[in-house]
């Protein structure tokens, strides 16, 4: 089996990875999961496809990630993981789907408008 490789989103983060069967490493952009990720809640997203799965040991990962924030960084990389698994085997989509996994989170910061404070907010109106 060759490497797959995906791109997850979420926000304005992006993460491209690389998976290849091996022994469970995982790298994101040069460093290990626990240096990039000292949070043990964000190493939990990351690896819920896996343990969806039962693959928690089979697969190495090389990941890089961008832009956003650690949260957002975590779920892209979430989303390109289930991919990249689904892409090598196919049964796995059904148990991942229905995890929610699969959706890629529409959710953007809406750009602010001209003539407002920010996106929504609007100066303060008196009548006189």
């Amino acid at each position: 089996m060759e490497i797959t490789n995906t791109i997850g989103r979420r926000k304005t983060s992006v993460a491209r990875v690389y998976l290849k069967p091996g022994s469970g490493l995982c790298q994101i952009n040069k460093r290990d999961i626990i240096e990039y990720f000292p949070s043990e809640i964000l190493r939990i997203i990351v690896n819920q496809p896996f343990e969806t799965t039962q693959t928690a040991s089979t697969f190495d990962i090389q990941a890089n990630v961008k832009g956003g924030g650690l949260k957002g960084q975590a779920e892209a990389l979430r989303l390109a993981i289930t991919r990249a698994l689904i892409e090598v085997q196919a049964d796995y989509k059904p148990a991942l789907k229905k995890e929610g996994f699969t959706t890629r989170d529409p959710r953007m910061v809406e750009r602010k408008k001209y003539g407002k404070k920010k996106a929504r907010k609007s100066f303060q109106w008196t009548k006189r």
